[in-house]
């Protein structure tokens, strides 16, 4: 049926009905009461999935949108930046520093690792003039399917006095992130991930060394003021027209996500993970990353050899309407991926490791289709 897919991609990730209904609310003044009062709400809602005190702005923007506004917010031109990249979105995040003048330094892995603490404490110790005024950290790196390990690095980083700027696009949600007491300074989620929300939305939540920060930065910054955004938030307002009808949206997915309760949130998406890796695995194919900080939101599978990631999900999709991510970057044609995270269940992880363990065998892999299920089941327990 060419309408019925089953979407699996680390974002966007598939929407719930409910979602999607309230995105069809009519529209209301978003200078008016009835919006005021829901973006309070939100706010107050964000900071408690966000685990901060912090008032948490909501900016009509992707992801990425919501990262250039850390960067224009908090930092000058030509203030040193270390970047901490273990793939794409790590490289993203430096581009866009150095695309404000930024000097950016990066400190980088091998994609398919984390990064290493030691590593960076060791770069960290050098910089004796404290030249460093930020380090850019990926909380969950969807383009290798890693997650860093951001609680041990920030303490590096705070150790060193540097603001701790984390990407937690993916993340967030997915993962437990605790904004306030491992000392994120500045941390970026977007609505289309685990927030089970169209694109279109991104959260940002700042501490107050952050704000301190702000008052001396450079940077040029109109629509991404946060200034502007927190002063707007006091009436309830955003500065700019919000896209309201993803407003409605978050609401929905806020309210999934609290009825289903944050630390259950973490614990499904620990056992998709697990699950998804057993059954990779189990039918003799070779993950990306084979370690303890293997993501819980996406996994990297190593193409078997003679196929090329567009030959694999082109004929997954078509046999099946499984949707999969491709590699990017240096992986685009050597692994590809399954995104596990938002409105993802079990039964969608045992329906896409059965139908990509179908097609290989359909390709002429040889995979075993029954223990990459069975593993898959024990996993879920």
């Amino acid at each position: 049926m060419q309408d019925k897919q089953l979407l699996l991609i680390p974002g966007p990730t598939p929407v719930p009905p409910s979602v999607l209904r309230a995105c069809a609310k009519p529209m209301v003044n978003h200078r008016g009461p009835e919006y005021m009062a829901m973006q309070r709400q939100l706010e107050r809602d964000l900071a408690e999935i966000f685990q901060t005190k912090n008032y948490v702005a909501i900016l009509t923007a992707s992801g990425t949108g919501g990262l250039e506004a850390a960067i224009v917010n908090f930092l000058s031109p030509g203030d040193k930046v270390l970047s901490v990249s273990i793939g794409s979105f790590g490289d993203r995040f430096a581009t866009i520093a150095k695309a404000f003048g930024a000097n950016v330094e990066k400190l980088e892995f091998e994609w398919g690792q984390p990064a290493d603490p030691a590593l960076l404490a060791a770069r960290l110790a050098e910089d004796r003039s404290k030249e460093i005024k930020a380090v850019l950290l990926t909380h969950n790196e969807t383009s290798t399917g890693v997650t860093n390990d951001v609680k041990a690095l920030a303490a590096v980083v705070r150790e060193h006095g540097a603001l701790v700027m984390v990407d937690s696009v993916s993340g967030l949600v997915a993962l437990d992130l605790q904004t306030d007491n491992w000392g994120l300074d500045v941390v970026v989620a977007a609505s289309q991930k685990a927030f089970m929300t169209p694109p279109g939305l991104s959260f940002i939540s700042a501490s107050e060394r952050a704000w301190a920060a702000m008052a001396n930065a450079t940077m040029p910054r109109v629509y991404w003021s946060l200034e502007r955004a927190k002063e707007f938030s006091e009436k309830g307002q955003t500065p700019w027209t919000p896209a309201v009808t993803l407003m409605y949206g978050l609401e929905v997915g806020i309210a999934m996500i609290k009825q289903e309760g944050l630390q259950n949130v973490f614990a499904r998406h620990r056992r998709l993970g697990t699950m998804a890796r057993a059954a990779i695995k189990a039918m003799g194919l070779t993950l990306l990353a084979e370690h303890a900080q293997a993501s819980n939101a996406v996994t990297a599978i190593r193409c078997p050899e003679g196929l090329t990631s567009k030959q694999i999900r082109a004929k997954v999709q078509e046999k099946y309407g499984v949707v999969l991510a491709g590699g990017q970057g240096k992986l685009t044609d050597s692994i590809f991926r399954i995104g596990h995270l938002g409105f993802v269940d079990e039964t969608d992880i045992l329906t896409a490791v059965n139908c990509i363990g179908l097609t290989l065998e359909s390709m002429g892999v040889p995979v075993d289709v029954a223990a990459g299920m069975e593993a898959a089941r024990k996993a879920q327990g």
